[in-house]
């Protein structure tokens, strides 16, 4: 299964997990929350919106995956309870695949729990923070789980456009670094051209399910 897929669909613990065992190297501990910073007076409402996932990092990527991985857009609709309802769009095999989730809002402005956790099996925890965000330009999300014993966690790197500044790729890694992530399991997205724009969510009705 190709590693977007893993990241883009939560719920498929089973293969992340298998490719983390299979790895000959242990898996990377993910760091206490005290150690991820969390956007000041984080404004929810500017937040919500279409972002591109420009960059990827975390204890179950590898770069050689990386010419494979290409861009998707992730979209935050802002809901009147103030938690988001967030949907993945992915174009793959001449179709548009949905992955679609709440995030509910902690007692902390910019993070959030994964809402309807009991719906997956095997899933202990899941807790998202937004790290930083000027909400116009890039944003940088940092995500944890734990699921049988193991934690994951992954830092996104969003664009409001599909292309960001090397010095935001620059501080993407470092602060990817920081958590412990070496350059391996740190990977910059390919770009697909227009094809997501032709993936409106408006048309996903019962589609979905799994989540990132």
């Amino acid at each position: 299964m190709p590693l977007h897929l893993l990241w883009l669909s939560l719920t498929l613990l089973g293969a992340l997990q298998a490719q983390a065992q299979d790895s000959p190297s242990p898996v990377i501990p993910a760091p206490p929350l005290s150690k991820v910073p969390l956007q000041q007076n984080f404004q929810d409402n500017q937040f919500q919106g279409k972002w591109y996932v420009v960059g990827l990092a975390g204890n179950a990527i590898r770069r050689e995956d990386q010419d494979s991985l290409k861009m998707y857009a992730t979209i935050y609709e802002l809901k009147e309870d103030k938690s988001y309802n967030v949907t993945s769009v992915l174009f793959r095999k001449e179709k548009c695949d949905y992955w679609i989730r709440t995030f509910v809002p902690s007692s902390q402005p910019g993070e959030f729990k994964l809402g309807n956790i009991e719906s997956y099996p095997g899933l202990n925890s899941y807790i998202v923070r937004v790290v930083t965000t000027d909400y116009n330009q890039y944003a940088m999300v940092f995500f944890k789980k734990a699921s049988h014993n193991r934690e994951y966690f992954k830092v996104t790197l969003y664009g409001r456009t599909k292309k960001l500044t090397s010095d935001l790729k620059e501080n993407f890694t470092r602060f990817s670094k920081s958590l412990g992530l070496t350059e391996n399991h740190i990977v910059f997205l390919v770009p697909i051209g227009t094809v997501v724009h032709a993936c409106n969510p408006s048309t996903l009705g019962g589609q979905g399910g799994q989540i990132t």
